[in-house]
């Protein structure tokens, strides 16, 4: 049987406990809302064949930490998909977002791609135009509606020839309000599933 342990009487507790949550407490919890890890579907979207996704509803006063889940990329043309965000509703296009990851090809080459000063961070890697050519991830964001800290990423892409992890930034403290997807290299359209969450924190 699963239990856990979150500390007892801790200050901001409203309901004083031992700090040993049987699975009857973690699954009360978690019906509640207030199980930390837990996860809210925000917004699901599946497009074809369009040059660019938004994402202007994503309660960012409400979590502190999103997860972004991209499902079957598919570019029309050789391409990547990149993500911007929106800052108090104006899209952030110029080239002051950074990122590192690090890549596998499957023909045995490895290596890092980085940036200090790109239009996009790269949230799935380059795919070709066949149906069976797709790829996915799922990114982290971090403070997106905190206004006086920057946004970070963290993410995990595969796809049919790569994989790729590593994280980005936002470095800009500003109020992140949406999500903006697109191909960044050559502008091809796209397929894809995309699926934004609120990550629950612990409520006790």
């Amino acid at each position: 049987m699963p239990f856990g342990y979150i500390g007892q009487n801790q200050t901001k507790q409203q309901v004083k406990n031992s700090g040993v949550l049987s699975s009857f407490d973690i699954s009360h919890l978690e019906k509640q809302g207030h199980a930390g890890g837990s996860l809210e579907l925000i917004a699901e979207q599946t497009v074809s064949d369009v040059a660019s996704l938004s994402m202007t509803s994503i309660k960012e006063n409400v979590y502190d930490t999103h997860l972004l889940e991209v499902i079957g990329y598919n570019p029309v043309s050789s391409d990547r998909l990149g993500m911007q965000f929106f800052e108090s509703g104006t899209r952030e296009s110029a080239s002051v977002y950074q990122y590192s990851y690090y890549y596998g090809y499957y023909a045995g080459s490895y290596g890092e791609n980085k940036s200090t000063g790109d239009d996009h961070i790269k949230i799935c890697p380059d795919e070709g135009t066949a149906s069976t050519d797709t790829s996915s991830s799922y990114c982290y964001i971090y403070n997106a509606g905190n206004s006086s800290k920057y946004t970070f990423t963290s993410q995990q892409m595969v796809g049919t020839d790569f994989i790729r992890y590593g994280g980005g930034s936002l470095p800009q403290a500003s109020t992140v309000d949406g999500i903006y997807l697109f191909g960044d290299d050559s502008g091809s359209n796209f397929s894809l599933t995309a699926k934004l969450y609120g990550v629950k924190q612990w409520v006790t």
